[in-house]
């Protein structure tokens, strides 16, 4: 068995250590399950957990294996699992989970609130992380479960739950009064569900998506943006606007230069991605246009932390649910979905994601 590892201080790094499954198996505790993962998605999204591992605390979901000098780690990812053991009152061998995942062959968890729908793992390292990443769905409590959306859901429930936070956030704060907003990344799966659902919302700003050339057509077939531009005509862009900046990338030469030319039109920059993860330094040349004081990191759990306080835990779950069907249902006619066999394939792939080379109407996803 093997669990795939990230150099934490340069995410190009990785390696692959072998397991003892079996050892794990016979050191269960009570109250513990041992689960099997089956396949998890693996996207730009991934990155950004690298990015901000150590700030955020990614890093800290999933202890990683043979790690005595404490360098590496392993990147939280979204799929399904199967409990192969367990010795918990309800949680039979055979049942499916979705959530959220070492890239490893198996984990260890601790169920705590059991309900036929869901539990929480009680993992004590886990206790003081964002409650969100613990929640586990059982798939035998799903009425409408079909089988044939897990890869979909794997790659775009992770994506789109942040696409929905944003809406909602965005909406909330009547778009700060914005005529535009501007996203970075246009490509990127959560732009393209928060394009999507705004362009759902009657009176919403004009929507502009930034993007490279090669993916300008691509983008322009979604059909969800009022505008696109390319990174080497921002000056197409009209900085005479009252803006709100979304940034999937945090790419600071495209920041800097869009901040640099709206000026004081510049309301807000709402920082979401680090794929861009090589530039994030702040003596990066680029960033010195950049409006600080405008511009905040948007964390999608303290927002659904907010909205289950507001709404309860079902009304929140229906409003985001909602939102991800009708936006799974949109990436039909786009996403195709490309399957990895085995962690060793795996290594492969993820060495041109991390650096960027994503093809973004395609979604990976690693069968364990």
């Amino acid at each position: 068995m093997s669990e795939f590892q990230t150099f934490k201080k340069d995410l190009t790094k990785t390696r692959l250590v072998e397991t003892d499954e079996d050892a794990v198996r016979n050191g269960l505790g009570n109250g513990q399950i041992l689960v099997r993962v089956e396949r998890f998605a693996f996207t730009a999204n991934n990155v950004t957990y690298g990015a901000a591992g150590d700030t955020i605390g990614y890093w800290k979901f999933f202890p990683a294996a043979n790690n005595e000098s404490g360098d590496w780690g392993c990147l939280p990812v979204w799929g399904f699992a199967e409990v192969i053991e367990s010795n918990v009152d309800g949680l039979e061998i055979g049942e499916r989970l979705y959530g959220y995942y070492p890239p490893s062959d198996f984990l260890v968890m601790s169920p705590t609130k059991i309900s036929p729908q869901r539990f929480v793992d009680g993992a004590l390292h886990r206790a003081e992380l964002p409650a969100v990443y613990n929640n586990y769905q059982r798939i035998s409590g799903e009425t409408d479960y079909d089988s044939a959306m897990d890869n979909l859901r794997s790659l775009l429930f992770p994506l789109h739950v942040t696409s929905f936070c944003l809406c909602d956030a965005l909406q909330e704060a009547e778009y700060h009064g914005a005529s535009q907003i501007i996203t970075v990344s246009a490509s990127s799966k959560t732009a393209i569900g928060l394009a999507q659902g705004l362009a759902k919302e009657e009176g919403a700003p004009k929507i502009v998506g930034l993007t490279s050339r090669s993916n300008v057509d691509f983008v322009d077939s979604l059909g969800c943006y009022d505008q696109i531009i390319c990174y080497d005509e921002l000056s197409e862009l009209d900085a005479s606007m009252a803006s709100v900046m979304v940034d999937m990338a945090g790419n600071r030469a495209v920041l800097g230069a869009v901040h640099g030319a709206l000026g004081d039109n510049m309301l807000n920059c709402i920082s979401v991605g680090m794929t861009h993860w090589g530039t994030l330094s702040d003596n990066d040349p680029q960033s010195v246009q950049m409006i600080r004081e405008r511009t905040s990191f948007f964390f999608a759990p303290a927002h659904i932390q907010k909205r289950m306080a507001d709404w309860g835990i079902e009304g929140y779950n229906a409003r985001a649910s909602a939102f991800m069907s009708a936006r799974i249902q949109e990436s039909l006619s786009w996403m195709q979905v490309e399957e990895i066999f085995g962690m060793e394939a795996f290594s492969g792939i993820y060495d041109q994601m991390v650096v960027g080379n994503i093809n973004p109407n395609e979604g990976i996803v690693v069968v364990a």
